[in-house]
């Protein structure tokens, strides 16, 4: 809800205010208005063009690396990365204090972290520091294969990151740190098993247990952060690993699908508790998933399970329009029954 002048000097005229109170709560509320405005930016074409910017740059160098790029050699490659993230780096830091633009300053510094594990590859390929799994192949490779040699570059990558969120406290920073403890949990794995094939089920149980600590690592953010959501990228990629690990599992009995039901629900509830979407989305998914299997078996070869899904579709969407129009009291009552410790735990807005 939102009022203005207008709308409090009215509200004096009716003797709900003081004339001797309305003075004092103007001025309070065009120096918060002030404030605010210095605050973090809200996200408009600028900012979405600020962003695309800083991911070209980043995908550039990494994801769309060639192989013509890779045989600049080792020493090239790290003197361009360390360049880059100067330059970078440099410029970030200037519209971050000197010209109060945080989100175009943020940015840049995510693009001089983005540089750590081009540095790093190129030091190992100088050097010839590779692991006992060999040359892993192309930078860009980095992004699109596992291999147990990637691992020294994601350490630099959260290492990296550390430092800048030391220095700037910028969200889009997580993210780095996110994804590259997301390809640290199938790079690990070589390392793990000690051989560099993988090994499905065990690359699957190694990513239930990274996926679970980046939820809870997430969770202590969250009740840390005071302005800025810095768990977003740790809940999304947690939450993608240890549901996309657990999903992705073969067969399984009929116990054991219902258990992964349970899963789905307990993940909505969890949305509820931490105001967290992410749970929704992907609890939504799982449960659906249950839901189709379960329908495709009684309804096997029959004119009705399309059906039967639309019907499951629905239900799905009547329930999200439920809890839409009933969160506030949702909220209201888990805040007054719940005990003090778990009250601490939620955040104190929706995000």
């Amino acid at each position: 809800m939102r009022c203005c002048d207008h709308d409090l000097r009215a509200a004096a005229l009716t003797g709900l205010i003081t004339p001797e109170q309305l003075d004092p709560l103007l001025a309070f509320l065009a120096n918060r208005a002030s404030n605010t405005s210095n605050g973090p930016p809200k996200f408009d074409f600028v900012h979405m063009l600020w962003y695309a910017g800083a991911l070209i740059v980043i995908g550039a160098m990494g994801l769309f690396s060639t192989l013509a790029f890779s045989k600049m050699g080792g020493a090239a490659l790290t003197a361009t990365a360390l360049v880059y993230a100067v330059l970078f780096a440099t410029t970030g830091h200037y519209l971050w204090n000197a010209r109060n633009l945080p989100a175009a300053g943020g940015l840049l510094i995510a693009i001089a972290v983005s540089m750590a594990p081009l540095a790093v590859f190129g030091i190992q390929d100088a050097l010839g520091m590779w692991s006992r799994f060999g040359h892993p192949g192309t930078t860009g490779e980095f992004y699109q294969l596992i291999r147990g040699s990637w691992i020294f570059m994601e350490i630099a990558t959260i290492l990296a990151a550390a430092v800048a969120l030391h220095f700037y406290r910028f969200p889009f920073i997580v993210l780095l740190v996110a994804i590259a403890f997301w390809f640290m949990s199938m790079d690990i794995v070589p390392w793990i098993a000690g051989k560099a094939s993988g090994n499905w089920e065990l690359s699957r149980q190694v990513s239930i247990v990274f996926g679970l600590a980046m939820i809870v690592i997430a969770a202590i953010v969250n009740t840390r952060q005071r302005s800025g959501d810095f768990a977003f990228w740790l809940y999304l990629f947690g939450v993608l690993t240890f549901w996309g690990a657990i999903t992705a599992t073969s067969g399984g009995t009929t116990v054991q699908k219902a258990i992964y039901c349970a899963m789905n629900v307990g993940f909505l509830l969890l949305a509820v508790f931490l105001r967290r979407r992410v749970f929704v989305v992907f609890g939504t998914i799982g449960v659906a998933l249950y839901l189709g299997e379960l329908a495709q078996n009684v309804f096997k070869d029959s004119l009705l399970f399309p059906f039967a899904l639309s019907v499951i579709g629905v239900l799905i969407i009547a329930l999200g329009l439920s809890y839409h129009r009933h969160q506030q009291a949702i909220a209201s009552w888990l805040d007054a029954k719940l005990p003090a410790a778990l009250r601490r735990l939620r955040p104190a807005s929706t995000i």
